[in-house]
């Protein structure tokens, strides 16, 4: 899914709720429901929104919108996938080749 916004640091409640086509208080709903989506909030409570939450936001929306969990499916699927995160991956695959590699090394 393509977002349609433009880049910038902060968006407000109502871009993003336009940008996925829902209602504003889903949104705040998916707030209480997904810990991983987290808006900063203004001390009047107005709720901005950055490109990372976003991000976690088309992921709650792909699993409940458009794959057709429920709410209890998508938490139990973002939590046995809370450990692919890119960063980890990644880590995971370095830390498998300096192992081959001292092995190598070792061999010599």
């Amino acid at each position: 899914m393509h977002l349609d916004l433009p880049e910038k640091r902060y968006y407000s409640i109502g871009e993003v709720a336009k940008a996925f086509d829902v209602n504003t208080s889903l949104l705040r709903f998916w707030e209480k429901e997904f810990d991983i989506i987290q808006p900063k909030k203004k001390e009047s409570g107005v709720r901005k929104y950055t490109p990372e939450d976003l991000k976690n936001i088309q992921l709650v929306f792909h699993l409940v919108k458009e794959k057709g969990l429920t709410i209890d499916g998508a938490k139990k699927q973002l939590k046995s996938h809370s450990g692919d995160d890119p960063k980890t991956v990644l880590l995971e695959k370095l830390q498998k080749i300096k192992g081959e590699l001292e092995n190598f090394k070792n061999q010599l």
